[in-house]
């Protein structure tokens, strides 16, 4: 855990690069700090600060049934959780992010008794946020939440997410996913894991339906995954799908940021 404004200003002297990752995150004035593939592994793995999935490249994802799709590669699991309350924010923290086209998704996934143990490829997913859209005049020239997230001033790129208030207690691993169409039919999957133990008074998970496994949740014929956000079809349209399925109503709460979602 570091000081919030200490690790704002190491960010000036990161390097800006093609791709990028999820990096940190925050609980209030509190910052956790993730994986950093340009750091040797030695100095991260197993360190009782860490609270992130290993992610050893910037590079995408770029097929469905990878078996990295869950938690990225290698996925190796951090001994350490981020407290957080049901009905708290948690904020994924990106030093840079630079493609502008595509949905963004934050699922979880209940651990048992421990989350070092569990298998990211066999647990059971549920989305508790998604972005997509957010303004045309269509999918190619539109504003996405993708990029609407982006800062130029230096500051790093903030994606605040709620814990759902009604959430059973529990550890968790939360799972953060930007997905960017910029190229066609070539779709780059990013995602990256951390562990939470949640707190509070609730008792509510998803209904089996609700519950997906990465890979399998997606199907590679979906048309948006495979796209071409620059075809004669799509100029006209601002309809997009979300991948994944919907966000359980249960909650109470429903975090969509995306034109007729």
């Amino acid at each position: 855990m570091l000081p919030l404004l200490w690790a704002v200003l190491a960010y000036v002297s990161r390097p800006v690069l093609a791709h990028g990752g999820l990096a940190n995150y925050t609980v209030g004035d509190t910052w956790y700090r993730g994986y950093d593939p340009d750091t040797p592994p030695e100095q991260q793995i197993g360190q009782p600060w860490m609270i992130q999935r290993q992610w050893a490249s910037i590079e995408p994802i770029f097929t469905v049934d990878s078996k990295y799709l869950a938690c990225n590669n290698p996925g190796i699991p951090p001994p350490s959780y981020i407290p957080i309350q049901a009905g708290e924010n948690i904020t994924a923290v990106y030093w840079y992010w630079l493609h502008p086209v595509g949905p963004m998704s934050v699922w979880l996934a209940a651990c048992g008794d421990d989350c070092t143990k569990a298998d990211p490829t066999e647990a059971e997913w549920f989305k508790i946020w998604e972005a997509g859209l957010l303004v045309g005049p269509n999918l190619a020239e539109g504003i996405w939440y993708q990029k609407a997230f982006q800062n130029w001033d230096g500051s790093p790129d903030l994606w605040p997410v709620t814990i759902p208030a009604t959430l059973k207690s529990g550890l968790y691993m939360i799972r953060h996913e930007i997905l960017s169409i910029h190229v066609e039919n070539k779709p780059q999957f990013y995602p990256e894991c951390a562990h939470l133990n949640i707190t509070g008074r609730g008792a509510l998970l998803p209904p089996k339906e609700y519950l997906k496994k990465f890979p399998g949740a997606y199907d590679p014929n979906d048309p948006s995954i495979n796209i071409n956000v620059y075809s004669d079809a799509n100029k006209n349209t601002t309809k997009y799908v979300v991948p994944g399925g919907p966000i359980w109503k249960g909650f109470g709460v429903m975090d969509k940021y995306c034109m007729g979602c």
